[in-house]
């Protein structure tokens, strides 16, 4: 049985004590910018930061030992939560800026924006990062205290509005080849060699790639999870004297069955009152028609049964699903958002790339909740 399974009631972020989006404020904590350091990091003169998207905490447990990576008595190592939903959208925006996904808005692979369908990882002709996502980043806020910041990441992602949205601020370092595991290191740790004091975010997306294709624990997947391991061991190894590496994950990732996928036009009853869905498989929002929202939420509810979480937008507030919520950015969140349980998707013809993964992630259960934090 997995995580995924177990659960019976969402796993609620800890935001403010222990999330991805604390990790840039602990750090700069330590580098002259007050506040306070809630998870206990080294006090040091340079930070890198190793985002490995799609690493969750039940998952370098399952398979960390025998792909390598460091475990306990090798690295302080221990859980946190991301940010609902559990997507790379919404978790990097939240590392970015330390702000709840409530607060900068980016809620999602895809939401509603000025009441239309938004996809923040594609350009939008005339918005920029900054028109999306209008809060300070935390690479902003270091070049207040002279400390040097760096993005080292595929090339693809230079100039991005997501980029300019989450990381504005930090100078770009594009990765040419994502598999070259020497490259990413020497780039890596030539930023983190930068000024007095330095904080480098570096990021990869091979294992997340391997396991929405190939599946969690297949040969593809545990190839990619031995990369990120090697990985790790040549940056310990090549990093500048005193530096803090951090290894996290932006969220986990569950199997998705083929006999527990749920298409919304295939059934009637998920789309009477609905305007249009966002989101994705394991984490839907919900757009309806004016006054639909208990209806609409109700149906699905009863469709669904014990295969998803179903709230309205205000009762998931309630909840704190989105952590503090500007009113600003309240109209992103669905009126109704559909959080899968168990091996559960529910998906939409509007997307169908969808349909062909195998590994998702998005909902509130631990298995997709909680990463790593590892600091070496």
């Amino acid at each position: 049985m997995t995580g995924a399974d177990c659960d019976q009631t969402p796993h609620i972020p800890s935001y403010g004590s222990g999330t991805l989006g604390d990790l840039l404020p602990s750090i700069g904590a330590h580098l002259g910018l007050g506040g306070s350091d809630v998870l206990d990091l080294p006090d040091v003169a340079r930070y890198v930061v190793l985002m490995v998207d799609g690493l969750g905490w039940d998952l370098l447990g399952t398979y960390g030992r025998d792909a390598g990576l460091p475990g306990e008595g090798e690295a302080r190592v221990a859980p946190i939560d991301v940010g609902a939903p559990t997507t790379t959208v919404t978790s990097l925006a939240s590392l970015g800026t330390g702000l709840t996904p409530g607060q900068h808005g980016m809620v999602g692979h895809t939401f509603r924006r000025d009441g239309q369908p938004f996809a923040p990882l594609r350009p939008e002709p005339g918005v920029d990062g900054r028109d999306v996502q209008p809060g300070m980043t935390w690479f902003e806020r270091f070049a207040k205290v002279r400390t040097w910041t760096s993005v080292v990441a595929p090339a693809i992602f230079a100039g991005s509005l997501f980029t300019g949205a989450a990381q504005r601020g930090a100078r770009f370092v594009g990765q040419a080849d994502e598999a070259d595991a020497r490259e990413i290191v020497r780039l890596t740790a030539l930023a983190a060699a930068s000024g007095e004091t330095s904080v480098t975010y570096a990021y990869t997306r091979v294992l997340d790639q391997q396991g929405h294709a190939e599946g969690v624990a297949s040969a593809p997947w545990l190839s990619a999870l031995r990369f990120v391991a090697g990985l790790i061991g040549q940056l310990r190894a090549e990093l500048p004297r005193g530096t803090a590496l951090i290894v996290t994950g932006d969220h986990g990732m569950v199997n998705v069955t083929n006999t527990s996928r749920i298409v919304v036009e295939q059934v009637p009853a998920l789309q009477e009152g609905v305007a249009f869905v966002a989101g994705e498989a394991r984490f839907r929002h919900v757009y309806v028609q004016p006054g639909r929202d208990g209806d609409v939420a109700g149906r699905w509810a009863a469709h669904l049964g014990d295969d998803a979480w179903v709230r309205t937008r205000d009762e998931a507030i309630a909840e704190g699903w989105f952590g503090a919520v500007s009113p600003r950015m309240a109209e992103r969140i669905g009126d109704v958002v559909v959080a899968a349980r168990g091996m559960c998707g529910v998906f939409t013809l509007a997307h169908p790339r969808e349909l062909k993964l195998r590994g998702m992630h998005g909902s509130l259960t631990r298995a997709e909740m909680q990463v790593p934090l590892m600091v070496l």
